[in-house]
């Protein structure tokens, strides 16, 4: 019986002869590399952003989001003084108070909808002034997140539309 020697081949060697697969090998962990570098840019540029609009919009609205604004809406103004409204986000809950006249003696409540969602005690509520329904007299408006809330203005408060009035109002919308 002969005893006979052959040298194994190794992974590590094949490795080490095999120059293509170490440059494909580089390239793939490489672009790898730069595919996860780009995400964690993504992720950090996106927290800062994020963080620099929360930071706005406590300069600009304040905790708890309140905005307020003094319009002439015809609701007991007669010492020329104009109607001074508040709009609050009360921990998700919308809330706009209205003072006739500017005075805090005759305050009304007007209880908006309720938010849903994350963070969402953080969304400002703006408020405006305009006719939206063609009788002279300004609607109230919210915008809430993109979203428009007419309050028609009947009687002397702001009220939400009836169907029929809001059937009308986005039929008169439509371009």
């Amino acid at each position: 019986m002969a005893v006979t020697s052959r040298s194994i081949h190794t992974g590590r060697r094949i490795w080490g002869r095999n120059r293509q697969a170490q440059r494909t090998a580089h390239a793939a962990l490489y672009g790898a590399a730069l595919v996860l570098g780009a995400l964690a840019v993504y992720v950090l540029i996106g927290a800062l952003i994020g963080r620099i609009n929360l930071l706005i919009d406590d300069i600009r609205y304040g905790y708890p989001r309140t905005m307020h604004m003094q319009a002439f809406v015809g609701h007991e103004e007669g010492s020329s003084q104009p109607t001074h409204l508040i709009a609050l986000n009360l921990d998700r809950q919308v809330v706009v108070l209205e003072l006739p006249g500017g005075d805090p003696s005759r305050i009304r409540s007007i209880t908006g909808p309720y938010l849903f969602g994350a963070d969402e005690h953080l969304t400002p509520i703006i408020i405006g002034v305009n006719d939206v329904d063609g009788d002279t007299l300004p609607d109230l408006l919210l915008d809430v997140r993109r979203e428009r809330i007419v309050y028609l203005n009947r009687d002397g408060v702001f009220r939400l539309p009836t169907p029929e009035e809001q059937a009308r109002l986005m039929t008169s919308m439509l371009p």
